[in-house]
């Protein structure tokens, strides 16, 4: 089945109260994943590629291996998304490759520049028939000092106000937020805690505009000790837990973005399959470990974002 509009996906999702998983990929084991889970559920997905992933895997060969692995799954409903484009150029180039929907990340720039380059990913993007999801307020990457709560500024998290204008302004379908969340595995020092008042806030502010959660992962326990134990240094790694993220699709949140949690399962399955195999030197054997392991995480994701057979 071609990649769907994440328009039509979100809608459906605002109006039965659920959240959308979007899990980003690298490599061919974890498209296997995604799609299998998906598949196998019968729940809507969305495939994340960021930047790094495309430098690391090439466009054209992650966009073919998604292609294919979905040819065997015609009835899944996914769409295929550029995570955190920097620039024009990159959603652009996306958009020619064939995804069906893209991020335009101005976040770190002034409000009016943002404006500026998200109007104008949008204006090329919509005659594409390609939706657009721009970022207003900033998630901080995991050599942030968090503090207790996650983002340590206050001018970091998105202004209920400020994301009216910027959604009328630029005309984008869809819009990431700050809310104490934040890039990596320490996400948090203290006790794990997402504004939700300023997310409801948000929310009653552009009720129809489906908004998107970045940094999301929870950062299991179990996977946290499994690659502690063979060898990994990741002590207080800390995430989203699953019931925050849950509360979070009542106002407003239809995607919730998913990275971290299967490279700590990954990593995690792997250090352990090595350490229990020190003669394996097949490649397939720990990868598939790996992809195996993903598989299950993302259906436990499905669950816990409500969207498990929405499809």
């Amino acid at each position: 089945m071609p990649f769907v509009s994440t328009k039509k996906m979100f809608k459906k999702a605002m109006e039965e109260g659920y959240s959308i998983g979007a899990f980003n990929t690298n490599n061919l084991e974890i498209v296997q994943a995604i799609v299998d889970a998906a598949g196998k559920t019968n729940s809507p997905v969305i495939i994340q590629i960021s930047e790094g992933a495309r430098e690391y895997a090439g466009t054209e060969d992650l966009v073919a291996i998604v292609k294919a692995e979905l040819e065997m799954s015609p009835k899944l409903v996914s769409a295929l998304h550029q995570d955190h484009g920097s620039s024009f150029e990159i959603c652009k180039s996306a958009i020619i490759a064939g995804f069906s929907s893209v991020m335009i990340d101005g976040s770190h720039l002034s409000f009016e520049e943002n404006v500026k380059i998200t109007k104008k990913v949008v204006n090329y993007a919509h005659k594409k028939n390609v939706t657009v999801e721009a970022e207003l307020g900033e998630l901080i990457g995991e050599q942030f000092d968090a503090g207790e709560g996650g983002v340590e500024s206050e001018g970091a998290y998105t202004d209920p106000k400020k994301a009216k204008e910027f959604v009328e302004r630029t005309g984008c379908d869809s819009l990431a937020v700050s809310i104490g969340t934040s890039h990596g595995v320490y996400k948090f020092k203290g006790e794990p805690k997402l504004d939700l008042k300023r997310l409801e806030e948000i929310h009653k502010m552009i009720p129809k505009v489906p908004l998107v959660l970045h940094g999301a992962s929870s950062i299991l326990e179990k996977y946290v000790k499994m690659a502690t134990e063979h060898g990994a240094e990741i002590s207080g790694a800390r995430g989203v837990p699953e019931s925050v993220i849950r509360k979070a699709s009542k106002f407003g949140i239809v995607k919730v973005n998913v990275d971290s949690d299967l490279r700590l399962a990954m990593t995690a399955t792997i250090r352990k399959y090595m350490d229990e195999n020190p003669g394996e030197v097949d490649p397939r054997k720990y990868l598939g470990a790996g992809r195996d392991v993903l598989e299950k995480l993302i259906i436990r994701k499905f669950k816990a974002f409500g969207c498990l057979g929405k499809a």
